[in-house]
């Protein structure tokens, strides 16, 4: 247990310290990028290493996904409400985006990447890292190929985003930008409060089997609460920070044992990928931003590819509407799900082929 702390303690510090140059340096959310090309590059250089020795405990970085929706939750107001009935068109737009982008990206793999054809349709799947996994270990895909896709996916989604914010609005995005969004003043309390509700909501949004659970049950009862104006609070920037760091160090440390030939491949492969499927993503906003009562920044966010966690730690970050932007994830991954789903028993891949 002490060997685990202590090694969990070093990865803190050493993702702590990328992102302290990261910041220096001006890059964009420089607390998530920074530890995560830090401690990639640590757990990539420790290849002979057993990943057991090497790997974040996922429970902590659960919990903090879970404050990340409690946090997400913090800024629901009753305004919100007065755009809900023009959701559908740009959650119906979702539903076109992710037959479109799996079709690019399934002819990326396949015929670019030379990858089987299972491999290929469920690497090439925007979003649901656990559920593309799980649906290629029954098909008889190449899991460990499906799994550094994926990363790369989002790692690549969570680096260019931001990147593209900086260009647009010419100024750094970060914790920083969370400020005006995470209340200036708060007490003890309000710690207190974040850190029950993201256990009990967590529990909760695991017993109802909700998407993507561990964010989106703590971020109804965090909404709700808000609302209600019972248990209203307001959780510091700093704890965003951490966040960030702890989230950033854990995307990093599941590098380790991943050959290094196959990482450039996927990486490049991955890259393409992500040009169309952003591209695709600004074609989606630009369409929709003309007919619905949303900002294109937030709609742009809502249709890039990344993990639903951390899309939505980047609104959050960005003070982009992260209420809207995860709406649209939780949405985008239930729809590659049924998408999955039909696949599977459509093409006749059963794990009768592994």
């Amino acid at each position: 247990m002490f060997d685990l702390a202590l090694s969990v303690l070093v990865k803190l510090a050493v993702g702590f310290v990328g992102g302290v140059i990261a910041w220096q340096l001006g890059l964009p959310m420089p607390f998530l990028t920074g530890a995560l090309f830090i401690t990639a590059a640590v757990a990539l250089s420790r290849s002979n290493t057993p990943k057991t020795a090497t790997s974040f405990p996922r429970i902590i970085r659960q919990s903090f996904t879970a404050i990340i929706g409690v946090m997400i939750g913090q800024n629901f107001s009753p305004e919100l409400f007065g755009i809900l009935d023009t959701l559908w068109l740009s959650l119906g737009a979702i539903l076109i985006f992710v037959i479109l982008s799996h079709g690019i990206g399934f002819v990326i793999y396949r015929y670019l990447g030379r990858y089987d054809r299972e491999t290929a349709i469920f690497a090439s799947v925007p979003g649901g890292l656990i559920e593309a996994i799980t649906f290629a270990e029954q098909s008889g895909a190449k899991v460990n190929i499906v799994t550094v896709q994926h990363f790369a996916r989002v790692i690549l989604v969570i680096t260019i985003v931001p990147l593209l914010f900086f260009a647009w609005t010419g100024e750094v995005v970060g914790s920083a930008a969370g400020v005006e969004m995470a209340g200036a003043s708060y007490s003890l309390w309000d710690i207190a409060l974040t850190v029950v509700v993201a256990g009990v909501g967590m529990v909760v949004g695991k017993r109802l089997k909700l998407p993507a659970a561990i964010l989106i049950g703590p971020l109804i009862l965090s909404a709700g609460l808000q609302l209600s104006g019972v248990l209203p609070a307001h959780a510091p920037t700093w704890l965003l920070t951490a966040a960030q760091l702890v989230v950033g160090v854990g995307l990093g440390a599941e590098f380790q044992g991943i050959g290094r030939a196959q990482l450039v491949r996927s990486l490049g492969l991955g890259l393409v990928a992500m040009v169309a499927y952003l591209l695709l993503a600004l074609g989606f906003a630009a369409a929709l931003v003309v007919v619905v009562d949303i900002p294109f920044s937030a709609l742009f966010l809502s249709f890039a590819p990344g993990g639903v966690t951390e899309m939505s730690l980047v609104a959050l970050s960005l003070n982009v509407g992260p209420i809207i932007v995860a709406t649209h994830h939780v949405f985008r991954i239930s729809v590659t799900v049924v998408m999955m789903t039909f696949l599977v028993k459509r093409l006749g891949l059963t794990s009768s082929k592994t």
